[in-house]
């Protein structure tokens, strides 16, 4: 425990280390070429020269510094990057603070900060690979919506793949879409957080369900146990799975619920139940039903009120309006899809895929 842990905090002072060298550098290249007019000939034989310099040196390329560039001016409104000398040391440190424009923004309730791990930003910031800043900083609008993604990152160690994968798939965007009955069956200070934890879409692109099975459920069941690491990352990664087929007993009938998870933020059960067709009304009933049994039932003194969530294919979001709202336990839909749909402008360049199959 103690050699990992010595690892781990030397490699977030490394990665500290850079993000500090990289947004100086991108500062200084930044007011070059305001004040001075650099051009990207300049950049080039600024980079030329650094290798031979430093011969072997890598990360300085061209395109390199055209990042460290886009890095300080992204920050440049809501960073600052100041020297302190450390009680412990006699050098100095670099270290980045918030702007208090961009704390007055956050602090907003209409641009609220989404941490709430007890992390400063800063922290979760510095913890965050240049690659994944460069991916955020290219692929975001807001500054709200470029701390979320630093967030989420950060706290659940998103590879810079699995990061693309969710700028790719908004996620974001998709946090408050789900619909839901959250404001009206949940407290208060616990709604953000439920919200937070589910999205309007999954995409379970690591499925494989042959074209006959469609619609069996049980296939789809079976389909994401035996792929459930998978399916939590999926979902997010503080969901802990209790069980598929998850048995409650009410006036000594059994009842199953298709896959069962405690949530860690939430501190709460989490039910899912798969449909492989489009959302009806009566889904909710059901749902409502076992999420009584499991508050009744199975739920600790300690946690929250139980959550369900329906995985469907389809959903119309005024049906399902209507049929959450005099409920009194907390649920939402969501719909799925095994595969990435082929962009519009590929539709026509490919054959179908009758003709590959026949092709093949």
């Amino acid at each position: 425990s103690d050699i990992l842990h010595s690892r781990y905090r030397i490699a977030r002072l490394a990665n500290s280390e850079l993000l500090f060298l990289y947004y100086k550098i991108g500062a200084k290249i930044s007011e070059k070429v305001a004040v001075e007019k650099w051009g990207s000939k300049t950049l080039q034989k600024l980079s030329d020269d650094l290798q031979k310099e430093m011969p072997g040196l890598r990360g300085f390329s061209y395109g390199s510094l055209r990042k460290m560039r886009l890095f300080y001016e992204s920050w440049a409104d809501s960073l600052t990057l100041t020297q302190s000398s450390e009680e412990i040391s006699s050098s100095i440190t670099n270290k980045f603070e918030f702007c208090s424009s961009s704390t007055n923004e956050l602090e907003n309730p209409d641009a609220e900060a989404i941490w709430s791990n007890g992390d400063s930003f800063i922290d979760l910031f510095t913890q965050v690979s240049f690659t994944s800043h460069y991916e955020i900083i290219t692929k975001t609008k807001t500054l709200r919506e470029r701390i979320f993604y630093i967030e989420k990152a950060a706290l659940e160690f998103w590879t810079v793949g699995t990061l693309r994968n969710h700028l790719n798939n908004k996620l974001f965007d998709q946090q408050a879409g789900l619909p839901n009955n959250f404001g009206q069956t949940l407290p208060e200070k616990y709604q953000k957080k439920a919200l937070q934890s589910f999205k309007d879409q999954y995409l379970f692109d690591f499925l494989r369900i042959a074209d006959e099975n469609e619609g069996d459920e049980k296939v789809l069941e079976n389909e994401i146990v035996r792929n459930i690491k998978k399916f939590i990352m999926s979902i997010g990664n503080d969901f802990a799975f209790l069980g598929n087929q998850y048995r409650i007993i009410v006036e000594e009938d059994e009842y199953f619920i298709d896959l069962l998870f405690f949530n860690r933020t939430l501190q709460a059960l989490v039910a899912f139940e798969l449909k492989t067709g489009k959302f009806k009304p009566e889904y909710a009933g059901k749902m409502n039903f076992y999420l009584s049994a499991l508050d009744e039932f199975v739920k600790k003194p300690h946690e929250n009120p139980s959550i369900g969530i329906i995985l469907c294919k389809e959903k119309n979001n005024k049906t399902v309006e209507f049929a959450f709202r005099n409920l009194n336990t907390a649920m939402g839909v969501a719909t799925y899809t095994t595969s990435r749909k082929l962009p519009e402008q590929f539709k026509n360049i490919l054959p179908d895929e009758n003709t590959l199959k026949n092709l093949m």
